[in-house]
């Protein structure tokens, strides 16, 4: 009986563990800026989708909320953070849409299996990271306006550089499904 409540609690201390290093690695990655055409681009979308296929819909959704409450308790973790504001002011602003799509799409990318082939892998990494252009965009149409071209600012610009990332991670697949078993 012992011995199943101390491989429980190394579990649960593992897992934790796991948690609040992925939010280190997002946090990381929303600093780092790339230089990119036509504008920079930061590995954020890349990490949570990442997230997503190596903790596996549950513990990647845990992982990207605890970065979300930590920028909403006014850590620095967010791309513009401290420059442009910390805390709830920032969060609420332009890129909140997208940041609560980080949710929406590592809950997805978690959810698939990623062993039907290349296209079939390309797709689903499509649909993941869609919900947070999408949530985002609306947002960003909430707080200003229809009559603004929101496709053309919210999303157009990133969209290469999306490619680019979801590229990354088709190569990446096999090694992060072999991370993934010892997690």
């Amino acid at each position: 009986m012992l011995a199943i409540k101390k491989v429980s609690t190394n579990e649960i201390i593992k897992k934790v563990l796991v948690v609040v290093l992925g939010s280190l690695i997002l946090t990381i990655s929303a600093k780092i800026k790339i230089p990119f055409y036509p504008v920079p681009m930061t590995m954020q979308t890349f990490v949570v989708l990442f997230l997503g296929i190596t903790l596996g819909s549950k513990l990647g959704l845990l992982t990207v909320s605890l970065y979300l409450i930590e920028g909403i308790g006014g850590l620095p973790v967010f791309a513009g953070t401290p420059e442009k504001g910390i805390g709830i002011i920032y969060f609420t602003g332009p890129t909140m849409g997208y940041l609560v799509g980080f949710l929406v799409a590592t809950y997805f990318a978690g959810s698939f299996n990623y062993n039907k082939g290349i296209i079939n892998n390309f797709l689903k990494l499509i649909f993941s990271v869609s919900f947070i252009y999408i949530l985002g965009m609306a947002w960003l149409t909430f707080l200003i306006g229809w009559e603004k071209p929101i496709f053309e600012l919210g999303a157009q610009p990133f969209l290469l550089a999306e490619l680019f990332k979801i590229l990354l991670l088709l190569l990446l697949i096999p090694t992060l499904l072999k991370i993934k078993k010892f997690i």
